[in-house]
């Protein structure tokens, strides 16, 4: 292993750490109605937990509701459940085969809430980030003493591995901060 694949490699995983933020965030809800708000749910499906997105299409109505139309009459009843039993404090109306899914206007002091959870999400992938610039550094450490690369080799390359923490911290702050300016604007 060389110092240069130790830093794609630290690359990668903070990419896939941002790619985690922004399906994280994508679950927090705004009060606009999107189809992945849903995508977390879990409905049983013949014995055995399933998403809900493998028993149902789910599309957006209007501005503030969804639509969800389980492939199978039988499931409505059990999506419709495992909707209402969902974190999500959605309450789902059954209209027959199809369940229309309204959501509730945030309050003020909801929108607050969310922005700490954003906070909150934001600081996850921070610390995963820095988490893998230490893993990358103590690679670094190991292939000097292994003579693998030199000194100053690893001087540069913890500079880069720096380089690369900052950028993806600065994303995730950007992400944050937008997803705060949707959460607030009413």
């Amino acid at each position: 292993m060389s110092a240069s694949d130790v830093k794609k490699t630290a690359e990668t995983k903070m990419g896939k750490s941002i790619e985690t933020l922004k399906a994280s965030l994508a679950k927090i809800r705004t009060g606009r109605a999107h189809a992945g708000i849903l995508d977390h749910i879990q409905v049983e499906y013949y014995g055995s937990m399933v998403p809900l997105s493998q028993v149902a299409s789910v599309s957006v109505l209007d501005a503030r509701t969804l639509s969800v139309q389980p492939w199978e009459k039988k499931m409505a009843a059990v999506v419709e459940k495992a909707i209402r039993e969902s974190d999500l404090g959605l309450n789902p109306q059954s209209m027959g085969e199809l369940i229309r899914v309204p959501m509730p206007p945030l309050t003020e002091e909801r929108r607050r809430e969310l922005t700490k959870v954003v906070k909150a999400e934001g600081e996850d992938a921070k610390v995963a980030v820095r988490n893998l610039r230490r893993d990358a550094n103590e690679q670094l450490k190991r292939l000097v003493k292994e003579k693998a690369i030199s000194e100053d080799e690893e001087r540069r390359s913890q500079d880069d591995v720096q380089k690369l923490t900052d950028r993806f911290v600065a994303e995730i702050d950007k992400l944050v901060a937008q997803k705060e300016a949707e959460i607030m604007t009413v």
